[in-house]
């Protein structure tokens, strides 16, 4: 993937209302919606980050609190909202976020990995027996387009090593700082 590329076209298979007080699930509470690309980042400025997975180490105790933690800071410099995509179902998707408190960034539950393969992303993780799963990546999406691409360095099928630091939340936000500095000394 790269700057000014479109994100695919693809429809997520979202469930809201499962979780219920106490953390427990009521399934007769909640319900299928579909969400599409088009609904996430259409006319929006957003920040996307994936992850191989919820409730996995780096996860969970760097990337996706660092986001929620830096939250406010992100929107101020010109985003309208932040998600986080893995190959994970919805019920996975909103129990991990439930668990970690998570109540600003958004999940995309991305389960068959339609998304994240379209995004050139997909990788085996077999050798940890998770299966087909995410490249840790960022990035500002701009109306459906790439507008700044963050990677972490050797994508690869069956890694050894979880990289993590170019997708982290400060890195992100550095770069948005800079693009907030270039457009104020342009106008």
């Amino acid at each position: 993937m790269r700057e000014g590329v479109c994100v695919p076209n693809v429809t997520f298979k979202c469930r809201s209302g499962d979780i219920v007080e106490g953390g427990g699930c009521g399934f007769d509470e909640g319900k299928w919606e579909d969400c599409t690309t088009k609904d996430l980042f259409g006319n929006k400025r957003v920040v996307v980050f994936s992850l191989p997975g919820a409730f996995t180490p780096t996860c969970t105790s760097q990337q996706l609190p660092g986001f929620e933690e830096n939250y406010d800071a992100i929107k101020e410099m010109g985003i309208d909202e932040i998600y986080c995509v893995s190959v994970n179902d919805s019920f996975v998707m909103n129990k991990w976020l439930a668990d970690q408190d998570i109540t600003l960034v958004k999940p995309i539950p991305d389960g068959n990995g339609l998304f994240t393969r379209q995004m050139g992303m997909l990788v085996e993780k077999s050798n940890l027996g998770f299966g087909p799963r995410s490249w840790r990546y960022a990035a500002v999406v701009n109306n459906g387009v790439i507008e700044k691409w963050f990677e972490e360095p050797g994508r690869c099928d069956n890694c050894d090593d979880d990289p993590y630091g170019e997708t982290s939340s400060e890195n992100v936000m550095s770069y948005l700082k800079s693009a907030t500095v270039k457009e104020s000394v342009a106008a």
